[in-house]
């Protein structure tokens, strides 16, 4: 009995804590580019008044319940068709351009025309390393960077999703659909492509967003589950499969 009340004890301490969610970069010619998740806040707002909306305790949880992937690069794109009517992109920055055109186009690409939703909205991806992991049930949730002002909105809307970290890390991708084909898309480096929202069995409980080691056993657990899209239409059947064979921990906070 006495052993069973400090299991419990020491069990709920542990689901009242924070809860770990490790970044890492998958494969990648040029880790050096992608910037770190950071926590979304609004960093320079005036805070010196007591009723400032920046220091407002509702403002403040809902901001710290996001996280933001930045851009990589410049990006100044948009959309034409060849000479025979297949969709093609356009590095509208030219030479000023600070990214090969060549380069771009093995980042960001379109998908097949008959995939589209609507034959009139293009859909691209941009290509990304990060992964996003955790040892617990814990879903990651992507949304529009929305709390993000931009001079020049982009056209269109881009492709959230939700999905379990803990059996089924992999790499996120910006996915973009265009609703306005005539106007270019613009985004600057540095600027939020998205947001990632993290939920598990609390609400009261706080994110601890750490740095991951890509160890072996998560490199072979990664191997074991990717291009499962490529043959299975509906991967979330295969979590069950996925999480038989997980190792009991996939999280190991990077050395500094």
């Amino acid at each position: 009995m006495h052993f069973t009340v400090n299991y419990l004890r020491h069990h709920d301490d542990a689901k009242s804590g924070p809860v770990r969610v490790g970044w890492c970069l998958g494969k990648t010619d040029s880790p050096v580019i992608y910037d770190p998740p950071r926590r979304v806040h609004s960093r320079d707002a005036k805070k010196e008044h007591a009723k400032s909306a920046a220091r407002c305790p509702a403002v403040l949880n809902l901001e710290s319940r996001y996280f933001e992937v930045p851009c990589p690069f410049d990006m100044n794109i948009g959309f034409a068709r060849d000479n025979e009517g297949r969709p093609t992109l356009r590095n509208l920055a030219g030479g000023s351009s600070s990214i090969r055109g060549s380069t771009l186009g093995k980042q960001i690409v379109i998908t097949n025309e008959k995939e589209w939703r609507f034959p009139d909205r293009p859909m691209i991806q941009l290509k990304l390393p990060y992964l996003f992991i955790a040892d617990e049930p814990v879903y990651l949730t992507q949304l529009d960077a929305y709390l993000h002002y931009r001079r020049d909105p982009l056209p269109g809307t881009i492709f959230g999703g939700r999905f379990p970290i803990n059996v089924w890390p992999r790499p996120l991708m910006w996915a973009f659909e265009w609703h306005d084909p005539d106007k270019p898309i613009v985004i600057r480096r540095g600027d939020p492509l998205f947001y990632c929202q993290f939920e598990f069995d609390n609400p009261e409980r706080n994110v601890q967003l750490i740095e991951a080691e890509m160890t072996e056993e998560l490199k072979t657990y990664l191997e074991h589950i990717s291009g499962a899209v490529n043959y299975v239409s509906q991967t979330f059947s295969l979590f069950e499969a996925a999480e038989r064979v997980r190792p009991e921990t996939l999280l190991t906070a990077r050395k500094p």
